[in-house]
Formats: C-alpha cells, sequence, structure tokens
C-alpha cells in the first residue's frame, strides 16, 4: 500500500501502481488540505462579488464570461464533454494507471480545489482496476494534458468508457460491476481534474524505468560484442576515467570493468598486434555514460513534477487568495522528455554499429554473417538491416517536439509546450532500440560460438546462457522473427541482467 500525501511520491511508486496494481490510499494531512481549498471555493461560489478563473467563468480565450451561480455545476461537466475528443488508439493500461496516481498526488497538494471525495474516487478506480479508455492523441502540453485526462474525468462522471477485467464496457456499467458510483462535479473540479502534466509526465517515468533497465542491457551486449570481436577491456580501466570524471562514464567503466573479468576469450589475444579497437567497443563507457547522465537529468526532472501542483488557477486558503499562473506549461517535462528519447537513440544507434561490425567478416575476423555456409546462407546479415531500419527510424523521431509550437484558443494559449508528443515519441524510441539490442544480444552470441572452447566472462557466459535457453545456435538458415521477439522479452523482462546481476552484483 502507498500513500499518497502530494510530496513524497517516488519515480518507483508510479511504476508499482502502473504495473504493479499496486494499492494506494491517501493520508489525513493530505485529505484535511483537500477538504481547506475544496471550503474556500465554496466561500467563493457563496461570495457573488468574486470572479475567479475557472469557477464562475468560461475557459480559455473565455475567461472574460461570467457564469452565473446557477450554472457553475454545468459549467464542470460541460469542460469535460468538450474536452473529451481525443483521437487515435488507446493508450496502454499502465499509462492510465500512471496518470491517475500522479493526478491523485496533485491533488493531494491541496491547491486545487476539489472536494476528498473526488480524489477518493480516482483512488478507488486505481484498487478496483476500473481503467478509462483514453485515446493516445490531442494533447499539447499546455494547458496540459487536458484533452487525454478529460477522458479519465469523463468516466468518473459516468459518461466514457472503461476497461475491466479486461473488457471494455460503458463508464456506468463498469462502475456497478465494481461498486463505484460516479461523481456529480462541483464548482473548480473539473478544471482541476483536467489540468496537468501526468500524460507526459505518466509516460516518462514508465520509459525512464525501462530506460534504466535497457542501459544494463546495452552494456551487456555491448561486452558479448567485444569478447565476440575480441576487443580489449583496457579502456575500462579507472584511471582513464578518473582523469575525465564525469559521473556516468565513471560508472559505466566501472560496470564494464566488472563484466569483462576472468574473461578466457580477453586473455588469449592480450598481447596481440591491434593497438587499438574501434569507437564502438573502445568508447563505450562514455557513450553509455553519456546517456547515463541523460537519464539522471530526467530523473531529476521528473522526480520534481511528479510532487507538484499543476493545474490552474492554484488555491492558497490561507490567505483567500486564487492566483493564475502557467504550472501546467509541460515545457520544463517536454524538454526532458526530448533530451530522454536521444539518450535512448543513441543506445540504439551504438548497438547498431557493433552489430554491423560483427557479421563483416572484413572487420570481425570471423566468418561472413556469422554462418559457416555463407552463400548458401544468409546468416545474420537481415536482422542487421532489421537494426539499420529501427535506427533510421530513431533519427526521424528524435527531432524535438519542443522545437514547435502552435497558437490555441483564439491565441490565448499562444506558446505550447507539445509535451505528449515528446512523450509518446519516446515510446516507440524506446521499443526500436529494445528490439536492437536484442538483435545484438542475438548476434553476439552468435559470435562466440566461434571462439570455442575458449569462455567468456562468467558474467557474459551467465547472459549466454540465458540467450540459448531461448534462442538456440544458428546452423542452418532460418525464420528469425520468433528468435527476434524472444529476445525483445528478455531485454523487456530484464532475465539476463538478473542473471548477469547475480554473478557481478548489482550494476550502476
Amino acid at each position: 500500500m502507498i500513500e499518497i500525501d502530494g510530496e513524497h511520491l517516488t519515480i518507483n511508486d508510479v511504476v508499482k501502481v502502473a504495473r504493479e496494481f499496486e494499492k494506494v490510499k491517501l493520508t489525513k494531512e493530505a485529505e484535511r488540505r483537500i477538504k481547506k481549498a475544496c471550503e474556500m471555493v465554496e466561500k467563493i461560489v457563496i461570495h457573488d462579488g468574486m470572479v475567479v478563473y475557472g469557477i464562475n467563468t468560461g475557459f480559455g480565450n473565455l475567461a472574460n464570461k461570467r457564469i452565473s451561480s446557477k450554472k457553475l455545476d454545468e459549467l464542470q461537466l460541460n469542460l469535460i464533454r468538450s474536452h473529451s475528443c481525443g483521437v487515435g488508439e488507446p493508450l496502454s493500461i499502465d499509462v492510465v494507471r500512471a496518470m491517475m496516481i500522479l493526478r491523485v498526488n496533485s491533488l493531494a497538494k491541496g491547491y486545487s480545489g476539489v472536494r476528498p471525495k473526488t480524489v477518493k474516487l480516482l483512488v478507488d478506480m486505481l484498487n478496483k482496476r476500473v481503467h478509462p479508455v483514453v485515446p493516445e492523441k490531442g494533447s499539447l502540453g499546455a494547458s496540459g494534458d487536458l484533452i487525454p485526462l478529460a477522458h479519465i474525468a469523463l468516466a468518473m462522471v459516468g459518461e466514457g468508457e472503461v476497461i475491466v477485467d479486461g473488457k471494455t464496457m460503458s463508464a456506468k456499467q463498469g462502475f456497478r460491476r465494481k461498486g463505484i458510483k460516479p461523481v456529480t462535479l462541483m464548482p473548480k473540479e473539473g478544471i482541476a481534474l483536467i489540468n496537468g502534466t501526468q500524460l507526459m509526465t505518466g509516460i516518462g517515468c514508465l520509459v525512464l524505468s525501462d530506460a534504466y533497465l535497457l542501459l544494463k542491457n546495452a552494456q551487456i551486449a555491448g561486452v558479448m560484442s567485444l569478447e565476440a570481436l575480441r576487443g580489449t577491456d583496457q579502456a575500462f580501466r579507472k584511471e582513464l576515467h578518473i582523469a575525465r570524471p564525469h559521473k556516468g562514464q565513471l560508472q559505466c567503466a566501472e560496470n564494464l570493468w566488472m563484466l569483462t573479468r576472468d574473461s578466457e576469450i580477453i586473455a588469449s589475444h592480450r598481447n596481440c598486434s591491434k593497438v587499438q579497437d574501434p569507437y564502438t567497443l573502445r568508447c563505450m563507457p562514455q557513450v553509455f555514460g553519456a546517456s547515463m547522465d541523460a537519464l539522471s537529468y530526467v530523473r531529476s526532472v521528473l522526480e520534481t513534477e511528479i510532487n507538484s501542483a499543476t493545474d490552474n488557477p492554484l488555491l492558497f486558503p490561507e490567505n483567500m487568495e486564487s492566483l493564475s499562473g502557467g504550472n501546467f506549461h509541460g515545457q520544463p517535462v517536454a524538454m526532458a522528455l526530448d533530451f530522454l528519447t536521444l539518450a535512448i537513440s543513441e543506445i540504439g544507434s551504438f548497438s547498431e554499429r557493433r552489430i554491423a561490425r560483427l557479421v563483416d567478416s572484413n572487420l570481425s575476423g570471423l566468418p561472413p554473417f556469422l554462418t559457416e555456409k555463407s552463400g548458401l546462407n544468409s546468416g545474420f546479415m537481415l536482422p542487421q538491416y532489421v537494426a539499420a531500419a529501427l535506427v533510421s527510424e530513431n533519427k526521424i523521431l528524435c527531432h524535438p517536439a519542443t522545437a514547435d509550437s502552435i497558437p490555441t484558443s483564439a491565441n490565448q494559449e499562444d506558446h505550447v509546450s507539445m509535451g505528449a508528443t515528446a512523450a509518446l515519441k519516446s515510446l516507440k524510441v524506446l521499443k526500436n532500440v529494445q528490439y536492437t539490442v536484442a538483435i545484438e544480444y542475438m548476434t553476439a552470441a552468435q559470435g562466440l560460438e566461434f571462439h570455442k572452447p575458449l569462455r567468456p566472462s562468467p558474467a557474459i557466459e551467465a547472459a549466454y546462457n540465458v540467450i540459448r535457453e531461448k534462442v538456440s545456435k544458428l546452423e542452418e538458415d532460418r525464420p528469425f522473427y520468433k528468435d527476434i521477439k524472444k529476445m525483445f522479452n528478455l531485454v523487456r523482462n530484464g532475465d539476463i541482467v538478473t542473471s548477469v546481476e547475480n554473478i557481478v552484483g548489482k550494476l550502476h
């Protein structure tokens, strides 16, 4: 059970709720803060002379339209209905759950003016696994992820669709099945539910978590390729990296040094005539390290964002003040996600070059395309094509979403972050690189076959053994698509990393 107080949510908590269905509850202090801001809204509604955006006005460029007190509940419902216009495929359940827990945590800070019962409805939906159907496209990232969040709010009022027990149904039907009652929105609640950065931030948390695992896989696959290509471990020595002490570089060099210990293959050519390895082997600490530093930066941004109030206006009950600002603007997260996408893409670009080297007998010293019957067999020629296609697609997807903006709401919202676009791109790039690293694993494992009876390091041998449980050595040409899918699953679920860490301890 994770306690939500608006202040101490972690990225790991988000992942647990999103993917492991960890249950949540509000703390008593959070409930107190929520109630206090709600009472302020009630005072504003009673005080007919007060005009507060989002409570008794229209929205966006209609902010100058005063709404009568008799129509305030209708105003909030109309807001949710009008904003529920997303398009595209539904977001995955883990992304929707990440959005929901982040919205709960933001509302728990007590600046939004919603009732405790409204926040508790979101908590009940999480705990009882009632997941709104949320189309993936439509958000500009300012004023927050309005449209995707509106689809969650639409379910909360008993409209729209939800997924319950693996089936898509009306929200009313899903709520009845799980014993939940929809909410009737009160003043301020509609805008409080949809003003925020929870789509981009939720995806960011999930992609970042996966990226850390991917980076570990990439380092293991990189060392497996180094072994297959008879590279040296000397470029990973600590003395080199202390002379240029970027944190990520130091950490990756330490990982790579541990992964190469006690290798018979490396020992067998320690005194060979080759002076230097190519960059994709020699510069692994520097390139992997740069991506690791980028992930650390993104983590710092997301850790701040997930514990922030991101709607508008914000209420300060102590002073009876309502302040309109721009905390919903996704620029900090959007720029970080563009950086995250680049950092992940580089892992794949780096990996593909090692795959290409492995299949090129002029560079590898191994049989052409890693098959002893080349000509009759194409061997690993085509998996490298796949990796090249994925890497090429990523180059297009790495164009920063934040480099663009398009005005909306009759030019009231004249600069937007495009943070949702940055987030959705990061998901695609992540998957492409997971496939690329999967292909490198498969290719490098084949390369090791030609060095037997010499053995790689115990860490790499452990990785090799996990691979061979799923994908056999290539003797004759066969369809590779099932093998690649199996390797992709090994990369995603962390089985190879676990086997290696059982040998060398936790990697950075």
